[in-house]
């Protein structure tokens, strides 16, 4: 048995445990994500537009993400639709600002392990880079809105006659304490998959204008910064349609 294999069922186990029929359900999301990206790998290097098979991939990664993971309901139903607004407006963000870092393709840092290696592979790497960045967001935007849906939703059905206004300042609340959750969990997970590159800049006398121009380095730090950019994106979005929801249900009534 290899090593990721015995993780694997140590996972599995784990999520039994602590979830029951649930935690099957999402250790079941979550192989269909990872087939799903692998999918995308092969469409793109097939030649199919990267732009069309992130897209389709994404959305449907997002309906995995949030119904298979939650209790299917209104907060599930907020939560994917503004993780779907705040994707196309990243998307917005992720085209230009890849075009203008140009960091797609390998660094200096590559060139041992690509010795040898063809690589006339017949892909856009920028397209490639674009496609990466747009998928690692998925997840930290559907958690984040998940968790800010739910908690805006739990307060309006306890407390049905709650005003807009306070609804609004409850969501912020509920805001502020995932942003900072979120912000740690994508820089720490940064900084750790990075750190031997740290080291390699250490021990090699990089200077600062270096390690900033570092091809590596910046693709990296720039899927952070967009995911982070996401995250904050998510919070007044959640609020608003759960605002908008409730205001449409008054009206249905009178």
């Amino acid at each position: 048995m290899t090593t990721m294999m015995a993780l694997i069922i140590i996972l599995f186990a784990a999520m039994l445990l602590a979830g029951g029929k649930q935690g099957f359900v999402s250790f079941l999301g979550l192989i269909i994500n990872l087939s799903l990206v692998f999918l995308s790998v092969v469409l793109i290097a097939w030649g199919f537009p990267y732009l069309l098979v992130t897209l389709v991939n994404s959305v449907i990664i997002l309906v995995v993400s949030i119904y298979f993971g939650n209790q299917q309901g209104r907060n599930a139903d907020i939560a994917f639709v503004t993780s779907c607004l705040v994707v196309a407006a990243v998307i917005l963000l992720i085209i230009p600002v890849e075009h203008w870092a140009q960091v797609q393709g390998f660094g200096s840092e590559n060139t041992e392990d690509l010795e040898g290696l063809s690589l006339q592979l017949g892909v856009n790497f920028l397209d490639v880079t674009c496609a990466m960045t747009i998928l690692s967001c998925l997840g930290a935007v559907a958690e984040a809105a998940v968790a800010v849906a739910t908690g805006l939703t739990e307060i309006e059905d306890h407390n049905p006659q709650i005003t807009e206004q306070k609804l609004r300042s409850e969501g912020l609340i509920i805001g502020k304490e995932i942003v900072g959750t979120a912000f740690n969990t994508l820089f720490f997970g940064f900084y750790g998959e990075l750190l031997g590159l740290f080291i390699w800049f250490s021990r090699l006398n990089y200077s600062f204008g270096m390690i900033i121009n570092d091809k590596i380095l910046v693709s990296e730090f720039i899927m952070t910064l967009i995911s982070s950019i996401g995250v904050i994106l998510t919070i007044p979005i959640t609020i608003w349609l759960v605002i908008w929801q409730k205001q449409r249900r008054a009206k249905l009534k009178n």
